[in-house]
Order: structure tokens, then C-alpha cells, then sequence
């Protein structure tokens, strides 16, 4: 059995060592057009027939008209504008193409005040809700020559924690007016991809091999809440009739935390899913009832699970709380994986996926609807983050996010 250590240190040195809009064409009314061409010339010859009179203003009507009509039929249709869909807003960002948008959280205290992270080292900050995002300079995560993967954000008061790849570990105690770094040991076992703020000075850290530590003080002291690795469970457990478990890789696709601290992972492979609760040993593993295998699993808000599989399905458990039984619900994902789901609330929920793929229900999940305007994104969207019923956002590749309108 991989014991998983207790990581502590009594000093800093030894710590985890841009087309722009269209124009809506005024067309020139019938009425205006025939009005100007029967005014009445300064120097018309008063001794002119009345029937020659009215076959020149009849000529110079029609080709007037047709001059109209002729330069309409040159001009380009209206573009219909990507910026807006029916209940959400793309936020155009100050970034490279390519960034892939990993995470977002707002500081409790200042729902304006919020931060972005993503791959090549992007953290964006915005003061205005989201509207608009600024590039952040952080000195302390710039001094060695790594480009960054910033994987998870998360506040607590005016605490914050930052965790990336390779192994980085940042958090503020002024609401991101400034970020320390703190050294990580070279104990730690998998890469950090999830962080949460739990309480004062308190944060609990998940790798990608399973490890959950948790500490108190600021990050100076971190205990493990698990005895070993996901792997070392699965040695143990692989007779036990876990399918698949012979292949695991011995990393998390995905993991997700329940607001009261149970979490779901997905094996890199898809092929079975592990659960954790505050208090147990060892993680749990789970076979997959779905012959697909698994893209994602999360929390819905009543507490029951979601699950996504590869090729657009997804699925509810029956019930609330850890299960292996579920159930497909029909979704219109035009053959594109669904990637992530974000309730709103215990009713309200979107769904995300591959080339701009966006679903809503209203009803727990029971039954989605597409959001057609969201067809025409070019980009696969990954996650979904609401922060409150008022306010969410779409995270997706090429640096591509969406703001909630309501």
C-alpha cells in the first residue's frame, strides 16, 4: 500500500518546495421618392403640353426607382451577430488564440471582483462583474522559466487560492490585491487540479493520483484526508470486480466537489468512476452502467449526479447521493460530447459541449432544449460556472466565454 504522507515544513524554504456590428439598412421610402421627382422645376417652361409635363416626371420616377433598387440589390445581406445569444453575451478577451479558459471565481465580498485562468499562463482580472477582463501580472508565479496551466480558483472572504501545472500553489489574504506564492513539497503526489477555500486560513487540495490534503495555517502544514493514492486502491480492490481497473492510468479525467465536501472523479480512460466522502480512507470505485464511457460527472443542486458520456449522452442518477443506478435523459447534441453541466438553480440548468454546443432545462434535467444561437461559436465549450442565480459564465477553447444575461 502507497501510504500518502502528511506534508509539513517549519519554514518558508521547505514549503510545498476582435467585423464590426452591421449597420441596419434605412431603405428610402416609395412615397419620398415619387414626392422629389414631382416637385415642380424652377425653370420648367410654363408652355409646355400638360401631357409632355406628366411623361417627363413619370420617366424621372422610374429612374429614380430603379436607381434605388439597383444599388440596394449591390449591397451585402445584414450579418447576423455571434456576440449575443438568446440569454447569453460573449465577452471578448484581451488574450492570445489558442488559450484554452480553465476556471473562474469572484471574491465573496465584491461580486465585480473576479478573476479568469487558463492555459499559457492567463490570469485575467475584471472589476466591472465581467464585462470586461485585464491581463494580471503575478511577479511570484513569473520568476522561473514554466508556462503555467492555472487549473483552479476559489475565495473564501478575502482569502483566495491559486493551483497549476506544473506543480504551483498562490493565495492572497487582500481579495487578489496581492499573491504569495508558497513552495510545495516534492511529496506531493499528481498534479494539483482542483482547490477549494473552506474557511479562515483553511483550503482543501485535490491532485490528479487522488491525494485530498487539507490545511489550516495559511498553507504551511498540509494533512492528508486519504491513506493512499487511487492507485494503490484499485491494487487492492482490482479482484473485487472493478471493471476496467486493470488499465487505469493512475490520473483523474475529471473530479468535482459537492458543496458539502463529496466529491466524483472519472478515470482518465472513462471506463468507471470513483466517489469520496469527508471521513472515509479510501476513495470508492464504481462501475459505469453505461456501455459509453464516461466524459464527466458533477453534482446536480438537489444532490443527486449527473453524467455525461462520450458521443453527447447524458444521464441522471435516480435519486440523491452517491448510486450507481441512472438514467439517459434525450438531449439534442447533434452527435457533439456534452462536456459540462452548471445549475443555476435546483431547477435551472445549462449544459456545454464541442463546437459551441449550449442546452437549457428548467425542469431538473427532465428535459433540454437547444439554444440554436449558440450554433455558430467555433469553439467546444467546457465548463459552466454559475456564481450566483444572477450571474454565470461559459468557458470554452480559443479564449472563448460567454456571460449570463438572464
Amino acid at each position: 500500500m502507497a501510504a500518502m504522507p502528511n506534508l509539513q515544513v517549519t519554514d518558508c524554504s521547505s514549503l510545498f518546495a476582435p467585423r464590426l456590428p452591421h449597420r441596419p439598412l434605412t431603405l428610402p421610402h416609395s412615397r419620398f421618392i415619387a414626392k422629389a421627382s414631382l416637385q415642380q422645376q424652377p425653370h420648367q417652361d410654363s408652355a409646355s403640353p400638360p401631357s409632355i409635363v406628366n411623361r417627363r416626371q413619370l420617366i424621372s420616377q422610374a429612374a429614380s426607382l430603379s436607381l434605388s433598387l439597383a444599388t440596394l440589390s449591390t449591397l451585402p445581406p445584414p450579418v447576423k451577430s455571434e456576440e449575443v445569444l438568446s440569454e447569453w453575451e460573449r465577452v471578448l478577451l484581451p488574450i492570445d488564440p489558442g488559450v484554452v479558459l480553465l476556471d473562474i471565481a469572484f471574491v465573496p465580498d465584491d461580486s465585480n471582483h473576479g478573476f479568469l485562468l487558463g492555459t499559457r499562463q492567463t490570469i485575467l482580472e475584471t472589476k466591472d462583474g465581467g464585462n470586461t477582463w485585464v491581463p494580471r501580472s503575478i511577479p511570484s508565479a513569473e520568476d522561473e522559466d514554466f508556462n503555467y496551466r492555472f487549473n483552479s480558483i476559489s475565495f473564501k472572504g478575502k482569502e483566495g487560492w491559486i493551483v497549476g501545472k506544473p506543480a504551483i500553489l498562490l493565495y492572497t489574504s487582500d481579495a487578489g490585491e496581492s499573491w504569495e506564492r508558497i513552495p510545495l513539497s516534492a511529496q506531493l503526489p499528481g498534479d494539483m487540479v482542483y482547490i477549494k477555500a473552506t474557511d479562515e486560513k483553511s483550503a482543501e487540495m485535490v491532485t490528479d493520483q487522488g491525494a485530498i490534503y487539507v490545511t489550516s495555517n495559511r498553507g504551511y502544514n498540509w494533512r492528508a484526508a486519504v491513506q493512499e493514492t487511487v492507485s494503490a486502491t484499485l491494487n487492492r480492490t482490482v479482484s473485487s470486480g472493478i471493471s476496467g481497473a486493470s488499465y487505469y492510468t493512475g490520473t483523474f479525467n475529471t473530479v468535482n466537489r459537492s458543496p458539502d465536501g463529496r466529491y466524483v472523479a472519472v478515470s482518465s480512460r472513462g471506463n468507471f468512476y470513483l466517489t469520496w466522502e469527508p471521513g472515509q480512507p479510501f476513495w470508492q470505485p464504481h462501475n459505469r452502467a453505461i456501455a459509453r464511457r464516461i466524459q464527466n460527472m458533477g453534482w446536480r443542486a438537489d444532490g443527486g449526479l449527473w453524467l455525461l458520456v462520450r458521443g453527447g449522452g447524458l444521464f441522471l442518477s435516480k435519486g440523491t447521493g452517491i448510486t450507481e443506478d441512472f438514467e439517459e435523459v434525450p438531449v439534442q447534441s447533434r452527435g457533439f460530447g456534452i462536456l459540462d453541466v452548471g445549475y443555476r438553480s435546483e431547477d435551472e440548468a445549462w449544459a456545454a459541449g464541442g463546437s459551441g454546443v449550449l442546452l437549457r432545462t428548467t425542469n431538473g434535467g427532465k428535459n433540454w432544449t437547444r439554444d440554436k444561437a449558440a450554433d455558430s461559436i467555433a469553439a467546444n465549450l467546457y465548463s459552466v460556472k454559475f456564481i450566483n442565480d444572477k450571474t454565470g459564465f461559459v468557458l470554452g477553447n480559443d479564449g472563448v466565454l460567454l456571460r449570463y444575461l438572464g
